[in-house]
């Protein structure tokens, strides 16, 4: 899915939400516990749930790759059920890879060549700390993204992200710059968090076409209107991530009609948005 069939969906959905699939063994509703594999049956029921309100989903690998076989054999038939929506959702694998040169490939390959591996993501998150040759390999394959991260939401993001130079330039405003010379508007984003809100307008002087993929709305307690207003662009340029306040709704056997609520109340919010920026 190129930049443009996105911005087309987001219009269409009137939406530019993106449901984190960190489905969680021990959180999911103890009834689904019982079925053959209770981590798909999970993620089916808040896909058909959420499908209306989301354009994309982001399976984050480490809560099945932690279940081993089982796991991605769950993570398998998760991406087999969303590619009988491929017109209508945007899939984004968060694995945070980095690596050099030969590994990327394989970490490329791994999420993008259905042929080789059994998975066809459109996206995947990268950590550009290795450089310019831990990156450039997963912008090899036409038609796909990397998502570079830049700047995060978690705590301990200011251990690195914030260090400057002796020009004042913060490392991720340097990893803005130079990563944006590897990739394009078509083929890269980046990863900003949204507690880091008030620094989205420094973050579009440095790249205003790119799509920016934000976590930390809702339980992390990002707020969606201060995002909007310092990260818009003209094609809207947003993916705005929730997870646990959608997938963990409610614990009940009520869990999939709460998460449709939920993603149903950002939308309403995501609309309005949209509509007051003359994007659709």
């Amino acid at each position: 899915m190129n930049r443009t069939d996105l911005f087309k969906l987001i219009q269409k959905k009137k939406s530019f939400l993106c449901v984190g699939l960190d489905s969680d063994l021990n959180k999911i509703p103890k009834h689904l516990l019982g079925s053959e594999d209770p981590v798909f049956e999970f993620n089916k029921q808040i896909i058909d749930a959420t499908l209306p309100y989301a354009v994309a989903y982001k399976p984050n690998l480490a809560f099945y790759e932690s279940r081993g076989i089982k796991g991605m054999v769950s993570l398998e038939k998760t991406m087999n059920y969303l590619e009988n929506f491929s017109s209508e959702v945007f899939t984004i694998a968060d694995a945070k890879r980095g690596d050099i040169g030969n590994t990327s490939t394989q970490y490329a390959v791994s999420v993008f060549d259905k042929a080789a591996s059994g998975f066809s993501f459109d996206a995947i998150t990268v950590a550009p700390y290795m450089g310019e040759d831990s990156v450039k390999p997963f912008l090899a394959f036409p038609g796909k993204w990397a998502i570079v991260l830049a700047l995060t939401s978690n705590k301990g993001s200011d251990d690195f992200q914030l260090f400057t130079d002796v020009k004042e330039t913060c490392l991720f405003e340097r990893v803005l710059e130079r990563t944006s010379q590897w990739g394009t508007p078509d083929n890269m984003m980046y990863v900003v968090g949204a507690t880091k809100a008030e620094m989205l307008d420094g973050i579009r002087k440095i790249v205003p076409d790119h799509f920016l993929l934000v976590p930390g709305v809702g339980a992390q307690g990002g707020d969606l209107n201060a995002v909007a207003k310092y990260g818009l662009n003209n094609h809207c340029g947003l993916l705005i991530n929730a997870s646990r306040s959608i997938l963990f709704a409610s614990a009940g056997t009520d869990f999939a009609e709460k998460a449709a609520l939920e993603a149903l109340s950002m939308q309403k919010d995501m609309y309005a948005i949209l509509v007051s920026n003359h994007l659709i």
